[in-house]
């Protein structure tokens, strides 16, 4: 089917207006040295005629080809970095050809998941072997997975009339992680493990089955049952076994992501970097924790022990947006089928009041052991009568829950968590 005149004539090659002035100038320096003769005439024609050849040469300076690298200065191949940490970045090009350049702008793309861009643009001078280098930092970075886009590489003439663009493909993916802080010991929680296993927590932690794990490298003083003669005999160095533990009570953490009960981006990325503390607290006690993510999607991931678990549940984090909807009642019974029995529930949820308290009933009902964490933010709010009401409000909302039976405890800010599960302030 043949195309339309119109529509031709639209998708046409565009010609610069800058061509046109340059063969413009030609064209009339030429005219006039045909027509009027004479020696300013020929030195006129001669001067624009070199003018448009070094102009038009341009084209081929060797920017269109550019190559590149770019590396991550202050963090490792894997390129993960904490919220809140800045990325300093380098970008060594090299420009092929011989054609002089006087400068060169380079323009990086950094595109976060929901399709955020920052762009950041500099300029270098290429040396007398065609290269260069640019260094630049990002401002702090937010909690979410980054790409880097194309980097555009632009040079100019000396009279700006031509600008020559190289685009350079150089894909590469940045995992920001959420902030966390470390959380020595949750008092209120072993002492509530302590007293539904009549044992001691931390002797439970260390009895051993004998059901075989893996292998683990040989510590001095293991007994010679221990010792796993294959792996010793194919490594060449000593490897003990290592047995499965016995599991103590599990763990879920429920993380709201309703979008309409958060009043901003700071009160969810603070419900976020809890999540994240209490994962790396249960990681590096060894406890099988789960994690239950109410949002758009309802995402649940069984209780379990072992590294790879957690690191999961912290990728996990990585991605997530306040974007649901559902009521959390609906989806806990929903969920109800999944849930051990006599589990540790941990809700992180800006939400009080009547709705909350049918989660924690409902839970209970379940024969697990709930625990509200109620998320506020207070940074966003500067003065002192609206710190004072919501100072009120939790709690009242902390001896009410309380009343009824259950553990809870109000987060403000994400560096108050340690000292309040570890029992330096006031909880529920």
């Amino acid at each position: 089917m043949k195309r339309p005149i119109a529509k031709l004539w639209e998708d046409r090659p565009r010609v610069p207006a800058a061509l046109w002035a340059v063969a413009s100038c030609l064209v009339g320096s030429l005219l006039f040295m045909l027509f009027q003769g004479g020696k300013l005439a020929a030195m006129l024609f001669i001067i624009v005629a070199c003018l448009s050849v070094y102009l038009l040469l341009g084209y081929w300076s060797g920017v269109r080809r550019t190559q590149g690298v770019r590396m991550l200065l202050n963090t490792q191949q894997e390129a993960q970095l904490d919220a809140g940490q800045s990325l300093k970045i380098s970008i060594n090009v090299q420009i092929p050809g011989f054609w002089p350049i006087p400068y060169i702008l380079v323009k990086d793309q950094l595109l976060r998941q929901n399709g955020d861009a920052a762009v950041f643009e500099g300029s270098l001078v290429p040396d007398w072997k065609r290269r260069g280098e640019l260094i630049y930092s990002t401002p702090p970075l937010r909690r979410g997975l980054y790409r880097f886009g194309q980097t555009e590489c632009v040079t100019e003439d000396i009279f700006g009339f031509f600008q020559h663009k190289g685009r350079l493909e150089l894909p590469q993916h940045v995992t920001v992680y959420p902030q966390t802080v470390p959380i020595r010991e949750w008092v209120q929680f072993h002492q509530m493990l302590k007293g539904m296993q009549h044992h001691s927590t931390t002797t439970r932690a260390h009895r051993e089955t004998t059901q075989i794990n893996g292998v683990r490298e040989y510590i001095y003083g293991d007994r010679l049952s221990r010792i796993h003669w294959n792996a010793t005999a194919k490594t060449g160095t000593w490897k003990s076994k290592e047995f499965e533990r016995e599991s103590l009570p599990k763990t879920i953490i429920l993380l709201d992501r309703t979008a309409r009960a958060y009043r901003d981006e700071a009160e969810f990325e603070l419900a976020v970097s809890v999540a994240a503390s209490l994962l790396k607290y249960a990681s590096s006690r060894n406890l099988a924790l789960g994690l239950l993510s109410v949002g758009k999607e309802v995402t649940f991931i069984e209780p379990k022990q072992n590294q790879n678990h957690h690191n999961m549940m912290q990728r996990h984090l990585v991605g997530v947006e306040a974007d649901g909807y559902h009521p959390l009642l609906h989806i806990v019974k929903e969920q109800s089928r999944s849930l051990p029995a006599g589990c540790f529930f941990v809700i992180l949820s800006p939400q009080k009041g009547t709705a909350a308290l049918q989660v924690l009933h409902y839970l209970a009902q379940l024969q697990t052991n709930p625990c509200h964490i109620w998320i506020h933010g207070t940074e966003a709010s500067a003065f002192k009568p609206y710190m004072a009401a919501t100072d009120s409000a939790a709690d009242d909302w902390l001896k009410h829950i309380r009343t009824q039976g259950y553990m809870g405890y109000e987060i403000g800010q994400l560096s108050d968590l340690p000292a309040l599960l570890e029992g330096a302030k006031r909880y529920a």
